[in-house]
């Protein structure tokens, strides 16, 4: 029997799925691919509107999920997972415990190809950062039958992905939003942008333009500049929307200078995917 494709994204906060990934979500949804996403937490201080509007964080939370599942349900998701961590202390949190988490979800969804945040999470977000992190070490662990073997059988991913952008989109992204900078520890951090010969992958997403544009309008608590966004000029929009940029981290099933056009290359031939022959744990 052939093995069902899965593709899993490693987040940090509701709205990440749509913005950062929607468009290799809606993508690989229509081909048939199993499209999963992992929100570490629920953006509970994400609040970009009248500060005295600001509904706490427990309702603001509340909120924001309810955004991520109606985006999850126009990209065409398989299931969206909240992990419920401090928005803004991702990198605070206890990391032997989000790994543990991350590694039941890596070995239950067994996932081929998974896609989480660049070192510099896109822009110097500390918990894009974070997530990033402990996506690496989630996945070392869950091909390691000796970690925690309670939570499922060891499972090796073919391919890790990080989401890159490259000055065209940045361009794109500051138009619509303004200059991304965030100031962390006393020091200003914005977009860092990769150039064009680092990036191992980009794929074709213009055909889910509508369907992409209708999941990141689901976070209407996070866009006070939507009708801003709306309007740019479509050369922007093709830019943000129509195609997604990748840095391969690791594959097991192929490599080379070429850019890639499909994630899933050398794993959609099940006689190219090459399993490691893992020892069987003992309890």
């Amino acid at each position: 029997m052939t093995e069902s494709l899965k593709l899993l994204c490693i987040l940090a906060h509701p709205d990440d799925e749509s913005l950062a990934t929607g468009g290799i979500l809606a993508h690989y949804a229509a081909e048939g691919v199993e499209t999963y996403v992992i929100s570490a937490t629920r953006g509970q201080k994400g609040w970009f509107n009248d500060p005295a509007a600001y509904p706490g964080p427990v309702a603001l939370g509340r909120i924001r999920e309810a955004e991520l599942r109606a985006a999850a349900n126009v990209l065409d998701l398989q299931e969206a997972i909240l992990l419920d961590y401090q928005d803004g202390e991702l990198d605070r949190a206890d990391a032997g415990g989000v790994i543990r988490q991350l590694v039941a979800h890596i070995r239950r969804i067994r996932p081929q190809v998974v896609v989480t945040f660049d070192p510099t999470g896109l822009y110097g977000h500390p918990d894009h950062i974070a997530i990033g992190q402990f996506a690496n070490a989630a996945l070392v662990a869950a091909a390691n039958p000796f970690y925690d073997y309670t939570a499922g059988a060891a499972h090796q991913v073919a391919k890790l992905y990080y989401r890159v952008f490259t000055q065209p989109e940045q361009v794109a992204y500051e138009a619509a939003f303004g200059r991304l900078v965030m100031n962390i520890d006393g020091v200003d951090r914005g977009v860092v942008a990769w150039p064009t010969w680092a990036v191992s992958s980009r794929i074709d997403t213009a055909a889910c333009w509508e369907q992409v544009w209708q999941a990141v309008a689901c976070h209407r608590s996070q866009l006070p500049g939507y009708q801003k966004l709306r309007a740019l000029p479509d050369e922007y929009h093709h830019m943000l929307w129509g195609s997604q940029t990748f840095y391969r981290a690791f594959s097991l099933v192929n490599a080379g200078r070429a850019v890639e056009d499909d994630l899933f290359a050398g794993v959609r031939q099940p006689a190219q995917l090459h399993r490691l022959q893992l020892p069987v744990a003992v309890a």
